[in-house]
């Protein structure tokens, strides 16, 4: 654990070498800000794992299977956002060297119907690779393998398995496409990378926020899995600049649950004021508390905090004056065979509310429940 402290204290400097080296994209002012109409309709797909067994027949397989869902779940529910909430690649199973041609497997669907989309990163998205052990000969030397299929190698030198770090994913979506809305976020905080504010404004007044989605990076892979206390003070100090009176309402995103998760969890099945349909395995948090849920404790603006990461778990519970919700599992890719679907956030202007419901790849819909204004009771369909 000390050890992997020590790399977070290290690893910004390390990231400020590559800076000279990768140049970081710009977009125009003002393309932060969403501007929908009187409802606002968010999906979110979580643990997708693009590139897991990349080297296996059914590997690939995967990957179609999970774009199927988000294709269903795009058709059936028409979104005006997408959010893709960590784990999009299984970085460890990738062998090719620019693992963001995985990366823009995955975010295809949602391009391809001319929806914006944000991400934050997982756990898994830039770990590092992994030898399979089926790619051990007798003597103990492994084979180079290099899938033509999913990269542009034209031999093993073009294998670096060194991956794709997290600096180079963020750039690499940023600049390929103008339907992202993801951010790098401050430098100071890497590398801690997609943390960021969108706001989401009045389609009668532009000027007005009506909510405001913040993005934080909940570490794994390149570095320890925490929320540092540098991330929560930069959304303390985010949000004192643009909400300072705690008056329009704030939704919070990451990948891996923070100890608050454990804390609430359903001990057996899910019984109100909790709602969901699985909850089958134990909460896998972070392996510190920094700071972020106290100050999102105490702010009343603060509304609903959503991760992914635990496969089995598909809950709303309330902490607090705050709802703590998981994703549903999207993706074939990772572990468990639960049915695959996604949530859907749901913000209504006037009268301000947030309703979640999740879509099933089979169409069928259920666990839906109001998150704001805060009622503890279940509107499951």
């Amino acid at each position: 654990m000390m050890g992997r402290l020590l790399l977070l204290l290290i690893s910004p400097y390390l990231y400020s070498l590559l800076i000279s080296a990768v140049a970081l994209p710009t977009k125009p002012e003002g393309y932060h800000k969403l501007r929908p109409g009187a409802l606002f309709k968010i999906a979110l797909f979580a643990d997708l794992h693009f590139g897991e067994a990349e080297s296996t027949d059914w590997g690939p397989l995967q990957d179609v299977n999970s774009t199927r869902v988000m294709s269903s779940v795009l058709d059936d529910e028409n979104p005006d956002f997408v959010i893709y909430l960590g784990d999009v690649i299984t970085a460890n199973n990738i062998a090719i060297r620019n693992a963001s041609l995985y990366w823009d497997q995955a975010v295809s669907p949602t391009r391809a119907k001319g929806i914006p989309w944000a991400s934050v990163f997982g756990n898994h998205d830039d770990a590092a690779f992994e030898w399979p052990i089926e790619w051990f000969s007798a003597p103990g030397i492994p084979k180079i393998h290099c899938p033509v299929a999913n990269s542009s190698c034209s031999g093993e030198e073009d294998c670096s398995f060194k991956g794709t770090q997290r600096l180079e994913l963020m750039k690499n979506e940023i600049e390929q496409n103008a339907l992202s809305y993801s951010q790098f976020g401050p430098n100071e905080l890497w590398p801690s990378v997609s943390n960021y504010v969108l706001q989401v404004f009045s389609s009668e007044n532009p000027k007005s926020p009506v909510a405001f989605l913040y993005f934080l990076d909940s570490g794994g892979g390149s570095y320890p899995e925490v929320i540092s206390s540098a991330q929560a003070e930069w959304f303390q100090k985010k949000a004192l600049e643009i909400n300072p009176d705690s008056r329009v309402p704030e939704i919070i995103f990451w990948h891996i649950p923070s100890r608050a998760y454990k804390k609430v969890a359903p001990l057996f099945g899910i019984h109100k004021p909790c709602v969901g349909s699985i909850n089958k395995e134990k909460v896998a948090t972070q392996e510190a508390e920094m700071g972020i849920m106290k100050l999102l404790v105490e702010r009343v603006s603060a509304k609903a905090v959503f991760v992914g990461h635990n496969h089995g778990l598909d809950w709303c519970c309330p902490y607090e004056k705050l709802w703590l919700c998981f994703a549903r599992h999207t993706g074939y890719g990772g572990y468990g065979n639960w049915d695959r679907g996604a949530r859907i956030v749901e913000i209504t202007q006037q009268p301000f509310s947030i309703k979640s419901w999740i879509r099933m790849e089979d169409g069928s819909v259920h666990s839906e429940v109001v998150l704001s204004p805060f009622i503890n009771r279940d509107k499951s369909t």
